[in-house]
């Protein structure tokens, strides 16, 4: 993705069925692999807590370590890795935080703990979520009689749970009761200090989670191919959590799947296949390629050329599985066709040059191009897993491509363009800052016509079905066009018809078509239309 776009992060945890394990297999050990193959879902924050089994009176019954430093995953592996191992650890939980919301500090980081006398009432919680009505959850907590310190939603998710099981001593009903009237999306991870732990999702799946048992370990991870990694199994050896169920394990190693959610359509976030999850699930692996195969007919029009005048890139890394299912398909249909990698990214680097000027010089130098391969007057056609706000295309990479002299630039996109804000965790939020809505608002004649066509009744999918989607393409392109651009610059993006036969699995496309899954999404848009028309460049939940 070449917009720098923050999204869902990653849970992990392990949980020991048996007293004693082979060395190799401790918990501690596991637990870092989970957290290391899944370290592309957090950059911002990590957090650890390993729990006893049989704590001590006078001392905690957890061991805890967070960091949100520029390196937050080495600072964790490396605290996990010099600690002395105990023979009663069983439980161990893992976070990995991207900050969609909320400061990149430490005590926004997972896991969360809410401190009791009983043990039972000891809990630490990890999660991928976001809510959209943490503001009424926050009311109703503080009317039971709660003092709640904060306003994060982790934070509230995991005192509402304890909460809960204050008044049973079900840990099933606790989870239920605590969830029961949240809206929005959710992957907990969870444990008690008396040796119960928990994973569950929403009643959609809209958060990904996978879970591996055997006599030994009960594993779970965001991402089925660290599960695999970490313990050497094959893929139909890791389980899907259904969607608004929640696994249990006992202080005994029992193990049971119970009801914590009534479940939903299921509505699995398709942007995980797209981009978000690594591409060695082997699931994930063909649907990206599907993806790029399905694009070739809007490419080949776009590109208006014959084959030999036409060279096939990508912008690197993310779009390069779809990119192979595009060659292929090319090469099947229409024989040889010229290919190569044309952008490539640098080594991320920072300036601290005061001149505005100077570091937008230095920012259009964040992709390099190969030189050579493109001839002049060659129709260029780059691939890119999805368009969002459109700035590093703009600024860096079409200014970058132009140098090599094409007559026409074709951005093709594996996504189709992304018209509405997210909710459940993806950090776009806001209608103003998307190139697609932004090319809507121009192609009915601004702000103001906006804002009359909404006063008299119009919803914003009828609004983008008064135009072509060749129209609302066209506009869209004009906006990534930079000034000085010598290349005609062309857009081309996938269908929802094709994306859903590519990903079967995972109907949750939203932000696509604006079809929520909950009543918060459409809040949600409602108070990111609200906000746009008020110029308040603020967050919509």
């Amino acid at each position: 993705m070449s917009d720098d776009v923050k999204h869902e992060c990653a849970v992990a945890m392990v949980v020991l069925r048996k007293a004693t394990v082979a060395a190799g297999d401790r918990g501690g050990t596991k637990l870092s692999l989970l957290m290391e193959k899944q370290h592309n879902r957090g950059q911002d924050g990590a957090g650890a807590a390993i729990l006893s089994n049989n704590p001590n009176p006078g001392e905690p019954p957890y061991w805890i370590a967070k960091s949100a430093s520029a390196t937050p995953l080495v600072d964790i592996l490396g605290a996990i890795g010099k600690r002395e191992s105990a023979q009663d650890e069983r439980i161990f939980l893992g976070h990995l935080r991207y900050a969609t919301f909320g400061k990149n500090e430490v005590a926004f980081c997972h896991p969360f703990v809410h401190e009791a006398s009983e043990l039972a009432r000891t809990l630490l919680l990890a999660g991928n979520f976001n809510l959209t009505n943490a503001s009424e959850l926050f009311e109703t907590h503080r009317r039971k009689g709660a003092f709640p310190t904060s306003k994060a939603d982790g934070y509230l998710i995991c005192e509402m749970i304890a909460h809960e099981l204050g008044d049973t001593r079900s840990l099933a009903s606790a989870i239920a009761k605590a969830l029961a009237n949240a809206d929005g999306a959710w992957t907990l991870c969870g444990a008690t200090g008396d040796g119960w732990a928990f994973a569950t999702r929403d009643p959609h799946g809209i958060r990904p989670g996978f879970y591996l048992l055997n006599d030994d370990f009960v594993a779970v991870a965001s991402e089925r191919p660290a599960i695999q990694a970490a313990f050497d199994v094959p893929p139909d050896a890791v389980k899907e959590i259904p969607p608004g169920k929640a696994l249990v394990v006992s202080p005994f190693g029992d193990v049971e799947m119970v009801e914590a959610c009534p479940p939903g359509e299921p509505r699995p976030c398709v942007f995980e296949r797209i981009y978000f999850s690594r591409a060695n699930d082997a699931a994930i692996h063909r649907e990206r390629k599907a993806l790029g195969a399905a694009l070739v007919p809007q490419v080949l029009q776009a590109a208006n050329a014959p084959l030999d005048d036409v060279f096939f890139s990508y912008i690197p890394n993310s779009a390069r599985i779809a990119f192979h299912g595009m060659l292929e398909r090319l090469f099947a249909e229409c024989g040889t066709v010229r290919f190569g990698e044309v952008a490539v990214k640098d080594a991320k680097f920072r300036t601290f040059i005061a001149d505005a000027a100077a570091r937008r010089e230095f920012y259009k130098h964040v992709y390099d191009v190969t030189y050579g391969l493109v001839k002049k007057d060659d129709t260029l056609v780059v691939l890119d897993d999805s368009i969002v706000r459109g700035n590093t295309m703009k600024n860096a990479i079409l200014p970058m491509l132009d140098r090599l002299g094409p007559k026409r630039i074709v951005i093709a996109s594996s996504a189709p363009p992304i018209r509405y804000p997210d909710c459940y965790g993806i950090d776009m939020s806001t209608l103003g800052e998307l190139v697609a809505f932004k090319a809507l608002v121009n192609l009915l004649g601004g702000r103001n016509a906006l804002a009359q066509a909404v006063a008299a009744g119009a919803t914003l999918p009828e609004l983008y079905a008064r135009f072509a989607d060749e129209q609302h393409s066209a506009e869209i392109a004009r906006l990534l066009t930079p000034p000085g651009m010598k290349a005609e610059v062309k857009v081309a993006y996938q269908a929802i018809d094709a994306l859903h036969a590519a990903c079967p699995g995972s109907s949750g496309d939203w932000y696509f078509t604006g079809d929520y899954p909950t009543p918060g999404g459409y809040k949600v848009l409602h108070q990111a239309i609200e906000n746009y028309l008020a110029h308040r460049n603020e967050r919509s939940y």
